[in-house]
């Protein structure tokens, strides 16, 4: 293992990675990333893997949109010899309140403003584009065309690879002990491995983050929330768009093999790391998803699964260097870390190289917190 580094990354996951392409591609020739456990292990891996423009806050939409671009060409722009698998089927949400349509029809303003082609839809047109919906009680809904999924284990594979051939040393199964600092300056990063000196630390452990920070003498204002999953056998391709629920609080997508991957996010989940699967979780989505979509009453789950959210309080990511010099943070995404890490990574390093982001961040720095002045997304499932 390297024993000296300009920059170490903590966190194998899409951020860590796409980061550490960035910064070599930038010409930082001396970086060190380190995991835990395997690639994509944590909350990539764990992931819906849907990639939406959908947002209700001008920083998320732009991040998604330029992330949306950057998909379309991935391949391409890593030299990846193996198909993403980025397919823009749409989002559809549906809006069964109408406290929550009101807000589509603000969000949908906001996002043509910035040039995201979503539209509102009145419940007979969501009927036509998914005729399984069950419209009772739907007050509308939107979408947009553009919106769609990939594969998180090849996009964190192809960044791997593009960012290894340009000389970042990746070390898996490698553990942090400890971040050593002095005089408010980061000096060092304690492994399980052995030491590495270094003056440039980025966290992006994910729901790890808190502890990572803590590491460093911060407290980050990060909690870990366990997000469950589920996955039918395979049917007939019939539904194209994902579909979001933010009432029922679930998403549901049907993957180019044919299965449907489910996922809900429970508000009575408490702060823990825990990644262990429920009993009650297949049980209560199911009921949602009856509920929702009738004619898939009777499919059969045959397997279920748990990650972490790095949930922030306001449900947007914390970016950027924190007090102390040299300790920069990429986390606190709240479940939309994989959907916006193309652009989100370039600007992160951009700001580690001490150079202007192409796109301002600041007001995405942790101390917003302490300034009271949140960006409250209101679009999270």
């Amino acid at each position: 293992m390297n024993n000296t580094a300009n920059v170490v990354i903590i966190g194998g996951g899409i951020n860590g990675l796409a980061t550490a392409y960035n910064l070599a591609k930038m010409g930082e020739s001396d970086i060190v990333l380190v995991e835990r456990e395997y690639i994509a292990s944590g909350a990539t891996g764990r992931c819906g893997a849907g990639i939406r423009q959908q947002w209700g806050t001008e920083k998320n939409c732009i991040l998604s949109r330029e992330s949306v671009r950057m998909f379309e060409n991935l391949e391409e722009t890593l030299d990846y010899d193996h198909d993403i698998e980025f397919k823009q089927k749409g989002y559809l949400f549906l809006a069964y309140d109408e406290g929550l349509f009101e807000q589509f029809k603000k969000n949908v303003k906001l996002q043509n403003d910035l040039n995201i082609p979503s539209r509102l839809l009145t419940p007979g047109e969501i009927k036509d584009i998914a005729p399984h919906v069950n419209i009772n009680g739907l007050y509308g809904g939107t979408i947009c065309e553009e919106d769609g999924h990939a594969n998180p284990f090849h996009v964190s594979e192809a960044y791997r690879k593009a960012a290894e051939r340009l000389g970042v040393k990746i070390y898996t199964y490698t553990e942090v002990w400890d971040i050593e600092t002095e005089r408010g300056e980061v000096t060092g990063v304690i492994t399980d491995k052995g030491k590495i000196s270094t003056k440039k630390v980025l966290n992006t452990a994910g729901g790890h983050a808190k502890e990572v920070g803590r590491m460093a003498g911060i407290e980050l204002p990060i909690y870990p929330e366990r997000h469950e999953a589920m996955v039918s056998e395979p049917l007939d391709p019939f539904q194209g768009p994902m579909i979001v629920s933010l009432y029922h609080d679930f998403y549901m997508q049907q993957v180019p093999h044919g299965s449907f991957l489910m996922g809900h996010g429970d508000p009575e989940e408490p702060e823990s790391l825990n990644i262990n699967s429920s009993v009650k979780f297949p049980i209560k989505l199911s009921k949602k998803i009856a509920s929702v979509f009738p004619p898939l009453k009777d499919i059969k789950i045959i397997r279920q699964w748990a990650g972490l959210y790095d949930m922030s309080p306001d449900a947007q990511p914390i970016l950027g260097e924190t007090s102390v010099k040299g300790f920069y943070t990429s986390a606190g995404y709240s479940g939309h870390g994989f959907m916006i890490a193309p652009y989100t990574s370039k600007l992160v390093a951009q700001l580690i190289l001490e150079q202007e982001p192409e796109l301002d961040i600041s007001m995405l720095n942790y101390d917003r917190f302490e300034r009271g002045e949140l960006i409250l997304e209101p679009s999270v499932v």
